[in-house]
């Protein structure tokens, strides 16, 4: 299935994720201003807490993708959903790590939107199997 926009934050929501999926950091700054935030809900693994403006990219996006094989892991958006500048998003994430593990893992997603940017991202996975796949 398909997932469809039916609005402009919905679309640059989808967009993100093919842009995340590509693997291409520098494309992703755009989606960001200075004060953004992305604030992966969880505790005890590596990424936890809030990363804002461009450390999103550099200090967050960058490490975490390198425990993966260039190009991994790919999103799959399996619902879209928004309520004005609010987008939530479900979807699944596969891949393979460095050490050739496969990445299975299902996510929930909360953005906030304005003038076209990513004021603030939820994230939303299951810890304890990413702890358990890269020793956490």
């Amino acid at each position: 299935m398909t997932i469809k926009a039916k609005n402009a934050n919905e679309q640059l929501v989808l967009d993100f994720f093919e842009t995340l999926s590509a693997g291409d950091l520098d494309a992703l700054r755009g989606y960001f201003h200075d004060q953004s935030v992305w604030h992966p809900k969880v505790r005890g693994i590596a990424g936890a807490g809030e990363h804002v403006g461009m450390d999103i990219i550099d200090l967050f996006l960058a490490p975490v993708r390198g425990l993966f094989e260039a190009g991994d892991p790919k999103v799959t958006v399996t619902n879209l959903f928004s309520d004005g500048d609010t987008v939530g998003v479900e979807s699944y994430s596969t891949g393979k790590t460095m050490d050739g593990k496969l990445y299975e893992n299902d996510y929930a997603w909360v953005f906030r939107i304005s003038n076209g940017k990513i004021d603030r991202l939820h994230e939303y996975m299951d810890s304890q199997h990413t702890a358990q796949l890269f020793g956490m």
